[in-house]
């Protein structure tokens, strides 16, 4: 069976694990910690850039952040997995679910400013697939209503928007490193602050609410409570392979664009015919190759289309269930609207396998996916 993902690695991930032991640091915040927060604030331009156990802890964190109070509302797109929501309504803030476009799939920028409300404290935007969010637009209705931009880059490293990286552009960002991701680290996140202004909070919502980076800075004698916080740091075990997976992620991403390529060539056709659509990435956005998804006629065809597949050898998945018609999506938020794109392409999207070494298999993949397309609309 040809997986929908298998976790690459380098090849210096196990040395690197060995040199954080011969360290003697095994916990948060070592030297491979600093070695992962300077490519970051270096890759991205972010004045304060910090790892975490997960994108959901990053996203918790900038809940944190923004001093939500039971009742606030976060702006969000239903369709997302489910932290981008989760993180907010641990606060008590009510997650206020719009509807996504019908190109990129990214939140309707049109449809924020109709959501706003004398409670609405934020936007949470998600940039789907790795391809950005129209983020001009939305920053001038942040900023026209007082708002606090979120940006939930969870697919989004080495990603950017006319130019600028993903998850900088917001007040706060936040990316994933799960081993479904680009660059990895088994579970692993990164919080993004743009600006001073949230920095040292952040340290002391990450130490469990302590002051104790500036301790280890000098910066004062001794350490204590200062706020609420959480453990958020990763152990440095963590931070090791995810610092030689940095090392090669202008690589890796290569890779990954010369895979998508190749889904998207072969897509074409079928287009043209009417059986799919491919995924759309507008002129000003530079994507990941994060993952390639295509839009089948209708649910049926989706079914036929990834069983097709697995007789064949091949996985292929679907996502997501959308937020606001979830249990917990209308327990704890609203929609605005009936969402009747989220709602049509969550029958229909369908995610080819994208890892780096499925280059060999490619042709295999390819041909078990024309067969299964065939047999979806005969």
């Amino acid at each position: 069976m040809i997986r929908f993902n298998r976790p690459y690695m380098t090849g210096t991930e196990l040395s690197s694990i060995a040199q954080a032991h011969q360290n003697g640091h095994l916990s948060g915040d070592g030297p491979f910690t600093r070695e992962c927060h300077a490519w970051l604030r270096e890759r991205t331009q972010a004045k304060t850039a910090l790892l975490t156990h997960s994108c959901t802890a990053a996203l918790e964190m900038a809940a944190l952040l923004l001093r939500l109070e039971p009742g606030d509302e976060v702006i969000m797109p239903s369709y997302t997995f489910v932290s981008t929501a989760s993180a907010f309504a641990l606060r008590g803030a009510v997650p206020v679910f719009v509807d996504v476009r019908s190109d990129t799939l990214n939140i309707d920028e049109a449809l924020i400013e109709q959501a706003v409300t004398a409670k609405t404290k934020a936007i949470c935007v998600v940039h789907y697939a790795g391809v950005s969010c129209e983020m001009d637009e939305i920053m001038a209705i942040a900023q026209r209503h007082g708002l606090r931009v979120v940006e939930d880059a969870a697919q989004g490293i080495m990603s950017s928007y006319r130019g600028r990286p993903l998850g900088t552009i917001g007040d706060l960002g936040a990316f994933s490193f799960h081993e479904t991701k680009n660059i990895i680290s088994g579970e692993g996140g990164a919080l993004l602050c743009r600006d001073e202004e949230y920095g040292e909070a952040a340290e002391i919502i990450r130490e469990k609410g302590t002051n104790r980076s500036r301790f280890f800075r000098g910066q004062v004698d001794k350490y204590t409570w200062v706020d609420v916080g959480s453990s958020y740091l990763p152990g440095e075990i963590t931070a090791a392979f995810l610092s030689a997976q940095m090392q090669h992620a202008e690589a890796i991403t290569q890779r990954r664009l010369a895979i998508w390529d190749q889904y998207h060539t072969w897509a074409q056709k079928h287009e043209e015919s009417g059986r799919l659509r491919r995924p759309v990435i507008p002129a000003h956005c530079t994507h990941n190759a994060h993952m390639y998804y295509m839009l089948m006629p209708s649910l049926e065809h989706r079914t036929r289309f990834i069983d097709g597949l697995k007789e064949r050898g091949v996985q292929a998945v679907f996502h997501y269930i959308p937020l606001h018609s979830s249990p917990a999506g209308m327990e704890c938020g609203r929609a605005q609207g009936d969402l009747p794109v989220t709602n049509d392409v969550s029958e229909r999207l369908v995610r080819m396998p994208l890892w780096l070494g499925l280059e060999p298999e490619m042709g295999h993949v390819l041909r078990s996916a024309d067969e299964a397309i065939e047999e979806a609309f005969a």
